[in-house]
């Protein structure tokens, strides 16, 4: 063991130049995953960022998928680094903001060239068994202990609404990638701080009561033969779960009992498809948008309204929507009409938040990173569908939303 220290080597042999050369691949092969999605990974790409060739990637993972999961494990390792750390403070508020700031550093540390990128998560539901579930598992710890920074749920209700909490304050982590990259590099701090703000305060003013209207949003799926319609939801729901690789045509038909024939009957490609399932997203949004511009009440009526709309919309069978995530499986051209779909709607919300700032029923906050939050937020209530399954639909959308409207801290508002 003394003679494999001083020679740079470990117990299983590994030197530091292997080590280094290897943490440099998978680096690479992260860039190419958030470029291109999994599913378009190739060592080719990966050994030309490299400077190396295609037989020397294969020295060092003899899989495309080994090279993945080497990826998703490289993403799950920070995480719960990140994570073991913020469980040393005391107090949720503390460990919190230094889940955030950590990630914050990271990205600006990204942004300088000093640190590689971490690989989106997107497609680890659409890994192969067993490494699936291995991968699946590392994810299911990185969630305990994210619900843990909120403390120990000492009964079911505490622990719903601290699921809550980790599912928003998660994925508006991942979701910064989609949007930070706007601020230029000395802003981050700022940037950080704003989004503190609106995770620890909300975005609604002290003594703000819950009382949303709900609006009928979303076209119901044909009960009788398959509408296009039905196989967007289909398809939605599969690739939520599963992701854009796991989600094939042939298993999104057989969810509705029909021939891949009746699939391209209604949909030229899989891209198409995915492409549809964003447009029917992003025109629910809109649509619960356009009903709060027309509805009375001042701005935290109208924002409130519609945040709780949405969660109605994504528990229930017309629901969910498409997680933002999938927009990595899309061709870059595409993928970034998509984004600028999504931009667009971020920015309506920004502009009710605003007005909503100057009459005083919307807390001060910075709305354009507001309205990011909400925007991150959906994503999330996808994964509570399964538990707001057993629970009534007005108390999943209550647990919800007080996340997003009152913060993370709050335990007694709604």
């Amino acid at each position: 063991m003394q003679d494999a220290i001083l020679n740079g080597t470990d117990a299983r042999g590994e030197t530091d130049r292997y080590r280094a050369k290897r943490e440099m691949i998978v680096a690479a092969a992260s860039e190419v995953m958030n470029e291109q999605s999994a599913k378009g990974l190739t060592f080719a790409d990966v050994a030309r960022r490299v400077g190396l060739n295609t037989t020397s990637i294969t020295y060092y993972f003899k899989r495309k998928d080994d090279l993945a999961s080497a990826c998703f494990d490289r993403t799950l390792d920070r995480f719960e680094e990140v994570l073991d750390a913020a469980m040393a403070l005391p107090a949720p508020p503390e460990r919190v903001d230094h889940f955030l700031g950590a990630h914050f550093d990271r990205l600006e540390r990204q942004a300088q060239g000093q640190e590689g990128e971490l690989a989106g998560l997107s497609d680890l539901r659409a890994m192969d068994e067993p490494t699936r579930g291995r991968l699946m598992a590392r994810w299911r710890q990185v969630f305990r202990k994210t619900r843990e920074l909120f403390g120990q749920g000492d009964c079911r209700a505490t622990k719903d609404l601290q699921s809550a909490r980790a599912h928003v304050l998660l994925e508006n982590v991942l979701w910064l990638n989609a949007w930070i990259r706007r601020y230029e590099i000395d802003q981050y701090g700022r940037v950080r701080e704003r989004l503190m703000q609106v995770l620890r305060h909300g975005i609604a003013v002290p003594g703000a009561a819950w009382k949303p209207d709900i609006w009928p949003v979303g076209e119901p799926a044909a009960t009788s033969e398959p509408s296009r319609t039905s196989f967007l939801l289909a398809a939605t729901r599969l690739i939520n779960e599963l992701g854009y690789r796991g989600a094939s045509v042939q298993r999104i038909a057989s969810e509705l009992n029909v021939t891949k024939g009746s699939f391209y009957h209604h949909l030229d490609a899989k891209d198409d498809l995915v492409i549809e399932c964003f447009k029917r997203s992003f025109e629910t949004i809109s649509e619960t948008q356009r009903h709060a511009d027309a509805s009375g009440g001042d701005e935290w009526h109208r924002i409130s309204s519609t945040i709780a709309t949405l969660l109605d919309f994504q528990f229930s069978e017309r629901g969910p929507l498409l997680r933002t995530s999938a927009l990595a499986a899309l061709p870059p051209r595409v993928r970034y009409q998509m984004i600028e779909r999504s931009n667009g709607i971020a920015r309506r919300f920004a502009g009710m938040l605003s007005d909503g700032i100057s009459e005083g029923s919307i807390r001060p906050i910075d709305p354009l990173i507001a309205a990011q939050a909400i925007m991150a937020s959906q994503n999330a209530a996808f994964d509570l569908r399964k538990w707001a399954a057993s629970m009534e639909p007005e108390l999943a959308i209550r647990l919800y939303a007080s996340t997003i409207c009152y913060g993370l801290f709050d335990d007694g508002v709604i």
